[in-house]
């Protein structure tokens, strides 16, 4: 992550007033933080993030919402085929003001800031699949082979035959149509 993108997602509430019902639109652009995604899918560090947030002073602290927008890459889990796709997400978070009764993991106004980085990655990585599919209808990879089934639908092997058993095939006729 460059030093720059922690700061990116420093949103300045200090403009904001107290008082429920007081809002400010926060649009940014800033680039991906590290580790923003799981296993098979993600968004790239570094790359851009689209966010366009509402701040609303409540009772208990701001109100965070809008939207995160942000290019995803992977692959299917299922053919392996790169995924690369353009997705919106909702983000909503309460950031309670300093001294206020609330849960262990909520997040808080610091020093007339909100660090934005823990909403935005919950908004994205718990919204992500964990077998990301290039197509809902995916056939996947052939077991015997590894040939994308998605290519030829009709691929096929032959009978398989019960290695326990191939030896018998060496005691059967080369010519079946005698018996």
């Amino acid at each position: 992550m460059s030093p720059a993108s922690g700061i990116q997602l420093i949103a300045t509430i200090h403009e904001l007033p107290r008082r429920p019902g007081e809002l400010r639109v926060w649009r940014r652009t800033v680039d991906a933080p590290p580790d923003l995604g799981i296993d098979m899918i993600g968004v790239p560090e570094d790359s851009p993030v689209d966010l366009d947030l509402t701040l609303e002073s409540a009772g208990d602290g701001i109100w965070v919402s809008g939207t995160v927008t942000a290019r995803l890459v992977g692959e299917c889990a299922r053919c392996l085929a790169p995924l690369d796709e353009q997705r919106s997400f909702p983000l909503q978070e309460l950031y309670y003001y300093p001294g206020k009764d609330a849960e262990e993991d909520a997040l808080f106004v610091t020093d007339e800031q909100l660090d934005l980085e823990p909403a935005l990655r919950d908004a994205i990585v718990l919204e992500l699949p964990f077998s990301p599919l290039c197509r809902p209808d995916c056939k996947g990879l052939c077991p015997e082979c590894g040939a994308n089934l998605n290519d030829d639908p009709s691929h096929t092997h032959g009978d398989a035959v019960d290695p326990r058993w191939a030896a018998l095939a060496a005691l059967k006729p080369a010519d079946d149509s005698a018996a």
